[in-house]
């Protein structure tokens, strides 16, 4: 590593109790405080009264059950809750409520919506591109239909794809892109983090937006609470460049766990997207070492379908403060790309809507897939859907391999990852580990005509609480790269056996059979 000293508009973020005042913890440790401290005056001095609040437990127990399984809440996480309630009734009973209720972003939930419908058919689909799918006879245009239920999310040709097989490969092609341009630079991130990466993309930011360029930032409101100060949107606002958090964490009110701004879109001039797991960070690119060896991925768009995205940053960006027109960004820009290939189609998923669309896609391909599906991804939370799915591929001869991290950056999620092992080998899954460090890719590849690469983890929280978007690819010629990248990954991995199931440490079996209860809240 260079000493070459590291752009930043901020000293670096110090710990504190921040993170626990504006946490879910606070609600979760008051209420059980709340509950004992009623049990304990009961014990005291009412007992004379034990029956009377022992039935009376029993009903609103009887009550809450019926209301858990009458509302719109997924199975898995029904059965959860129910196990919360039963065994702390007033507590559990708040706490699901709270979760409900979201007073922190009820009015996010609102403008969401609203910004959602109004751009639905903001980009129209090419009635050719569909007659030619329906030809082509793969059930893409299926998909297609599914997608544009929950949004604008027309399939495009006339596009360049490029595939990186590390967030470095990555980020020296944005270094490149982002020099030429000319009329607007969109940036939407989870994380940002000052350090080498991120300095190095603000000077050309700055650069940028002091020649007249359009440059907006737009990153996770969590990232207040842990990588960036409360107003450093001011201080980019300072050099010229337009920025705002999405869904500030404010104290209490926010269960801040759910929908946040998971999404990872850069935006070129509307010719030039960049979309994968990369954060703005430098452990991404392997600038310093967290987790062992950082293993991520990302793709490159240029051409027509770069206008998906572009609308995807408008949506997002004008949920917080309404700006007028989305046109003059959409529209066709004539960029002709060199080599493009293949039918590509960037989409999103909302979890303010009914519909589960980043599971939705990776169920499709493991339906359709004739040979294989090679699955990279940092968690393995699954609900009933996907683990079926999954299965029922293997089973059917399918060849299914899954690769996770061998280094884990959150033991409880690697834990209950664990806990869907034996189930998955045992219908011919194979599951692998990547020795090196840790995978946080979010891709899967199958039969070589079908590619997803993009920020939807396999847990709940990516495919239930998340704001995430992803490329979907359909006989791109970057497909043979993302399988090349996936064997030679699987070259660094251990294979996961029953042997090993076997001989997994005591301690993360206990942790995943613990972690298996509340998994659909994690």
């Amino acid at each position: 590593m260079s000493n070459e000293p590291v752009f930043r508009l901020a000293p670096p973020k110090k710990g504190g109790l921040l993170s626990l005042i504006f946490s879910r913890f606070l609600i979760i440790f008051v209420l059980l405080l709340l509950q004992a401290a009623f049990y304990v005056f009961l014990f005291l001095r009412l007992r004379e009264y034990y029956m009377h609040f022992t039935v009376f437990i029993a009903l609103f127990t009887l009550s809450m059950t019926i209301y858990l399984f009458l509302c719109d809440t997924d199975d898995s996480a029904k059965l959860t809750w129910l196990l919360i309630i039963v065994i702390l009734p007033f507590f559990g009973a708040f706490l699901f409520l709270y979760t409900q209720i979201n007073l922190g972003h009820r009015v996010l939930k609102k403008r969401a919506s609203a910004t959602i419908q109004e751009t639905m058919h903001a980009i129209p689909q090419n009635p050719g591109i569909m007659d030619e799918l329906e030809r082509d006879g793969g059930d893409v245009d299926d998909l297609v239909k599914y997608l544009n239920r929950s949004g604008c999310f027309p399939i495009f040709k006339n596009t360049e794809t490029q595939f990186f097989p590390l967030g470095e490969d990555m980020f020296e092609a944005m270094l490149e892109e982002l020099r030429t341009a000319e009329k607007f630079i969109f940036m939407e991130y989870f994380i940002i983090t000052e350090g080498y990466m991120w300095g190095k993309i603000l000077e050309i930011l700055i650069e940028k937006a002091a020649a007249g360029v359009d440059v907006r930032v737009m990153y996770d409101g969590m990232c207040e609470m842990s990588t960036l100060p409360t107003d450093y949107w001011k201080l980019l606002e300072k050099k010229g460049i337009r920025s705002r958090p999405f869904a500030p964490i404010l104290p209490v009110l926010s269960s801040h766990y759910n929908y946040r701004d998971h999404r990872k879109i850069l935006v070129i001039d509307g010719r030039i997207a960049f979309n994968g797991g990369v954060n703005m960070a430098d452990e991404y690119i392997n600038r310093i070492v967290r987790f062992g060896h950082w293993k991520d991925t990302a793709v490159m768009l240029k051409g027509d379908a770069v206008k998906s995205f572009t609308l995807m940053f408008l949506t997002m960006w004008n949920i917080n403060e309404k700006e007028p027109a989305y046109e003059p960004y959409i529209k066709d820009t004539g960029f002709v790309p060199e080599n493009p290939s293949g039918f590509v189609l960037p989409y999103a998923d909302c979890p303010l809507d009914k519909d589960k669309v980043g599971e939705a896609v990776y169920i499709d391909m493991l339906y359709r897939a004739g040979e294989y599906v090679h699955i990279m991804t940092p968690y393995l939370i699954l609900d009933g859907e996907l683990l079926t799915a999954l299965k029922y591929a293997a089973q059917r001869g399918v060849d299914v391999k899954l690769i996770l991290p061998g280094i884990p950056d959150k033991k409880a999620a690697f834990a209950l990852a664990k806990t869907h092992y034996r189930t998955l080998t045992e219908a011919g899954v194979e599951i692998y580990e990547y020795t090196p460090g840790f995978v946080h890719a979010k891709v899967a590849v199958s039969d070589n005509e079908r590619a997803v690469v993009g920020t939807i983890n396999l847990d709940y929280r990516s495919l239930y609480h998340h704001f995430e978007c992803a490329t979907y690819l359909y006989k791109t010629d970057c497909i043979g790269g993302i399988e090349q990248d996936f064997q030679k990954t699987l070259a660094q991995c251990r294979k996961v056996t029953g042997e090993t199931i076997r001989h997994e440490k005591l301690s993360y079996k206990l942790l995943g059979y613990f972690m298996k209860f509340i998994a659909p809240l994690m």
